[in-house]
């Protein structure tokens, strides 16, 4: 099983603007992935790969925009680091264990 296809089905609510165009960025950018033996090791690139697409860790509490994930709107390519540390990064993980 690839890392991407934990991002499939998508969530129901998003934090910000560009949240779900960075979801769908890290699913492209973990298509080839395979996924690892535990859910910390999969935790563990996620967060790698959300730092890689931001340019900021996941510990950066304070939204920010990504000139990248613009889409369209004033707020477009707004970044929520909450939503993925108590929404998206959990639902993520969770999937780890689901065939």
């Amino acid at each position: 099983m690839k890392v991407s296809e934990i991002f499939e089905e998508e969530p129901a609510q998003w934090g910000l603007r560009g949240d779900p165009v960075l979801w769908r960025e890290l699913k492209a950018r973990l298509n080839d992935i395979e996924m690892p033996e535990s859910p910390d090791e999969l935790k563990k690139i996620i967060e790698r790969e959300y730092e890689v697409s931001t340019g900021h860790p996941i510990s950066h509490e304070d939204s920010f925009g990504v000139e990248r994930l613009k889409t369209h709107g004033m707020s477009s390519g707004a970044v929520s680091p909450q939503f993925w540390v108590k929404r998206g990064i959990p639902l993520l993980v969770s999937r780890h264990a689901k065939p």
